[in-house]
């Protein structure tokens, strides 16, 4: 991990919040930074330099072997009261994509859909024509395509760092759920 010798100042990066999303949904023992790296389309040396990261930011604990483990809880309260504002939510243009934030699931069907373009992550494949809210990081579409329960949680990071009142207060009831579990 660089550091520069006049600040010395570890900060998270975009992709360090994707990585400790996906490995919150983790029940046993983790799969390893070869294996994640693949699932979320960086690279083996990125997942370990963001574990690295939020281990110094105590969003996750490492082991004696080196393994990796999500504090959920101090995810969960980063999510709810600091992510957004380090991350915030970037719209732009109209643009085909997959929907994200109040118009995916788990919200879609818990919010009363505007008359207005849905929000969408821009990419090539997606099915839905709608109003671009670009991705946590770049390969977010990717990895929320062959993992639906990643999926889910970034849509609900989404609706916190950019949606109404009452959206951010259903997705972070929804994301509590999931990161307490």
């Amino acid at each position: 991990m660089y550091r520069s010798k006049s600040n010395p100042q570890v900060v998270l990066r975009p992709q360090d919040l994707v990585v400790l999303l996906r490995l919150s949904l983790e029940q046993g023992m983790p799969p390893t930074y070869a294996v994640l790296g693949g699932e979320l389309g960086l690279t083996a040396s990125e997942v370990h330099a963001g574990l690295e990261r939020a281990a110094s930011a105590q969003l996750a604990r490492k082991d004696a072997a080196g393994k990796a483990t999500v504090v959920r809880e101090a995810l969960r309260m980063f999510v709810q009261h600091g992510a957004r504002y380090c991350f915030p939510a970037m719209r732009g243009e109209m643009t085909r994509g997959m929907p994200t934030s109040y118009a995916a699931a788990p919200l879609r069907d818990l919010i009363m859909q505007p008359n207005e373009p849905p929000p969408v992550w821009p990419h090539k494949a997606g099915s839905v024509r709608g109003a671009a809210f670009y991705p946590l990081y770049p390969t977010v579409p990717d990895a929320a395509t062959r993992n639906p329960a990643l999926y889910e949680l970034l849509v609900l990071f989404d609706a916190v760092r950019g949606g109404s009142p009452r959206e951010r207060a259903i997705a972070l009831q929804l994301l509590d759920e999931r990161l307490t579990s």
